[in-house]
C-alpha cells in the first residue's frame, strides 16, 4: 500500500509543478535533451514550449548555462550562435569559449544538426586541443553566409 501511495504523491507533486523539470516529457521531439535543474528553474507543470523558451532566454541571457544542456534543440542552439555571432563580429572576448560549448555539445551523436557541415568539422577536429577545435569552428561558422538562415527540419 505505501509503494502505492508514495508513487501517486510523486505524480501528483509533478503534475502540480512542485518539482523541477530537468527534461522535456516523454514522447516530446526532443526527449533526450536534459538540462540540470539547478541552473535552469522550470516547475514540472510548464508546457515543453514554454520549457524551451526558458532555456533559450537562460541561454541569451548567459550562455554559459548551454554547457549544462545534454542533446540541446536547434533552437537553443540558435541561441547560442546567435550569442557567439555577436561576440565574433564585435570582436568581444570569450567567443572560443562559447564555440567550445558547441564542440562539446556535438560530441553527442543524438544532437541535431541546425548548419549543415557543423557536425563534420567537429569531427574533423576530433583529438585536437579544445582551442583548435573551437577556432576552427568559430573558423567555419565565418566563412557560412549566415548561420542563422537554417530552416529547422523535423
Amino acid at each position: 500500500m505505501m509503494p502505492i501511495l508514495l508513487k501517486w504523491l510523486r505524480r501528483l507533486s509533478h503534475l502540480l509543478g512542485f518539482e523541477t523539470a530537468d527534461s522535456f516529457p516523454p514522447g516530446h521531439p526532443y526527449e533526450r535533451t536534459r538540462w540540470n535543474g539547478a541552473y535552469f528553474d522550470i516547475a514540472s507543470d510548464v508546457k515543453p514550449e514554454q520549457m524551451e523558451s526558458r532555456l533559450c532566454d537562460a541561454i541569451t541571457n548567459t550562455p554559459l548555462v548551454f554547457g549544462y544542456i545534454t542533446n540541446p534543440t536547434p533552437r537553443m542552439q540558435r541561441a547560442l550562435l546567435a550569442v557567439l555571432e555577436e561576440r565574433m563580429r564585435l570582436n568581444r572576448g570569450r567567443a572560443s569559449e562559447l564555440a567550445a560549448l558547441l564542440v562539446l555539445a556535438y560530441e553527442s551523436p543524438h544532437i541535431t544538426e541546425v548548419i549543415p557541415g557543423l557536425r563534420s568539422v567537429v569531427e574533423s577536429t576530433h583529438g585536437y586541443d579544445m582551442g583548435d577545435r573551437a577556432r576552427a569552428v568559430m573558423a567555419f561558422l565565418g566563412s557560412t553566409q549566415s548561420p542563422f538562415d537554417v530552416i529547422e527540419m523535423n
